[in-house]
């Protein structure tokens, strides 16, 4: 018994949707962000690691050239995903995505393991954007200036190839990595609306910088690189099993729909403005996805694919495509700078929603009294993603942020089909066609299956994460929650609100 009450009434009580709509008004946070900025905000983040890094990297392990199959699984299964996130959003409007809808809906117990994934899936994914944008900032520097940074602070000291970690002898940390941390982490703590702005230029470029890919590159392609189009099954890899594994391998890109319902705190409009920007994001980056893949395996085969900075690395192979190849180093250092922005900035409120309900220390949920940004959570949460991209391979980062998507998405469909049942009445501005038996469950069911073929080593870590998240639970955050006086005061509320009618049920029980 913990706080007075039984143990299982603790882990599973909700935290009541209208104290998350009360918190959602009264908070201090400034509401800057409108639909533009809001679909920025997810194309910033889903145009990233995946389009400039593990597309070469997934092509050349996994796929092949059906790779841009793989991001079609990708898209549809956020499709789903995304519909389930925009009905939530319109319910809770409150910074915490998957981890808010979670508490409000599931439980206590399933809101912190939601809330907990989400945490490691930022650290990690964010990591291996770093160490993207570090391999990129080095083939820049040599393609324009012909300056070779030293091998030995420009990578990690460690590759991941086949579940087994290899040393890169000569390599001892990666300092790019740890730079650009360390900067957006200063940009972010100055307040979102700076961040958006840089954000919104920054997309811009990237966007620019793939669309002059996809057409400038199309003279290069040769037909005879895109066959077979579907590799023969070998190893567990390629074929039909090889388009999934890497649209799982590519999948945490896709993660910019949770990054979008984190701010909902900081929209102007968030029950109209959240679903439009999620459901545009997804379209227009599907089709960057698509576009990049093709190209990118017609002019180079994908068997050579499997390096950090695979569209530079294509270009090279053609020396009338010096223009493109500096251009695009350009793009993607500006693209990958926008997924660390949004990331870092949707990971520092997830952490400080979490604080606010007690499940983690109170000074975490403090903002900065002239900036008005939860300082505290993104130094913490900044600090923990330099050294894991300082030092580990964006393979291994990759594939374990993946599965944490994969979690979040699944504990997002569950909570539309939930809560269609246990507040069916609850006012929606946006509803998920076809639900709560057909897109939330076939968005449930694609999670569970991608989960499952991500391979034993991925799932093994991601479950000890769990077990860590567990023990600080029942150790820390049940005995500190607060979500028990949300409820009473929840009850305090409706009873000064409707008293005539508490007054006429007590006297029909009497």
């Amino acid at each position: 018994m913990a706080n007075g009450i039984p143990f299982l009434q603790q882990i599973l009580q909700r935290k009541p949707i209208d104290t998350a709509i009360r918190e959602s008004k009264a908070s201090e946070m400034k509401r800057t962000l409108g639909v533009v900025q809001l679909t920025f905000l997810g194309i910033g983040m889903i145009i990233g690691a995946g389009i400039f890094v593990l597309t070469g990297k997934a092509a050349a392990q996994n796929a092949g050239p059906s790779i841009a199959l793989s991001f079609v699984v990708g898209a549809v299964l956020s499709g789903f995903s995304a519909l389930s996130y925009s009905e939530m959003t319109t319910i809770i409007p409150i910074s915490g995505s998957a981890y808010s809808y979670s508490v409000s809906t599931l439980g206590e117990i399933f809101g912190w393991i939601v809330g907990w994934d989400l945490l490691l899936e930022y650290v990690i994914g964010n990591s291996a954007v770093a160490s993207g944008w570090s391999a990129y900032v080095v083939s820049f520097f040599k393609e324009v200036f012909n300056v070779n940074f030293p091998v030995s602070t420009t990578k990690s000291p460690l590759s991941y190839v086949n579940d087994k970690f290899v040393v890169n002898k000569g390599s001892y940390i990666n300092l790019p990595a740890i730079f650009i941390t360390v900067l957006i982490m200063g940009i972010l703590c100055l307040g979102v609306r700076e961040s958006s702005a840089v954000n919104a230029v920054v997309v811009v470029i990237k966007l620019a910088v793939i669309i002059l890919f996809i057409f400038g590159s199309i003279k290069y392609v040769d037909r005879e690189n895109l066959k077979p189009f579907v590799p023969k099954a070998e190893n567990g890899q390629f074929g039909v099993l090889g388009i999934i594994k890497g649209a799982q391998r590519v999948f945490f890109s896709y993660i910019g729909f949770d990054a979008i319902s984190v701010a909902s705190q900081e929209a102007k409009n968030p029950q109209r403005d959240l679903p439009i920007a999620v459901i545009v994001s997804l379209v227009v980056c599907t089709l960057m996805y698509i576009g990049v893949s093709l190209v990118l395996c017609g002019i180079a085969p994908y068997t050579e694919l499997g390096v950090d900075a695979p569209i530079s690395y294509a270009l090279s192979k053609y020396p009338g495509s010096k223009y493109l190849q500096v251009l695009v180093s350009l793009g993607a250092i500006a693209g990958l700078t926008s997924v660390i922005l949004v990331s870092l900035m949707s990971q520092s409120r997830l952490f400080m929603v979490i604080a606010s309900d007690g499940l983690f220390p109170r000074a975490f949920a403090r903002l900065h009294p002239k900036f008005k940004t939860p300082i505290y959570p993104i130094i913490i949460t900044g600090t923990a993603m330099c050294a894991l991209a300082g030092v580990l391979p964006v393979e291994l980062l990759g594939d374990m942020a993946s599965v944490g998507t994969l979690f979040a998405f699944l504990s997002v469909n569950i909570c539309v089909i939930v809560l269609r049942f246990t507040d069916p009445h609850r006012h929606r501005d946006f509803k998920v066609p076809l639900g709560p038996f057909v897109f939330p469950v076939l968005g449930s069911g694609i999670c569970i299956t991608l989960i499952v073929v991500s391979g034993s080593s991925t799932i093994i870590r991601l479950f000890a994460w769990m077990g860590i998240g567990l023990l600080l639970y029942f150790g820390f955050a049940m005995r500190s929650s607060r979500i028990r006086s949300y409820i009473e005061e929840n009850e305090r509320i409706l009873l000064e609100e409707t008293p005539e009618k508490f007054t006429i049920s007590e006297s029909s029980q009497a």
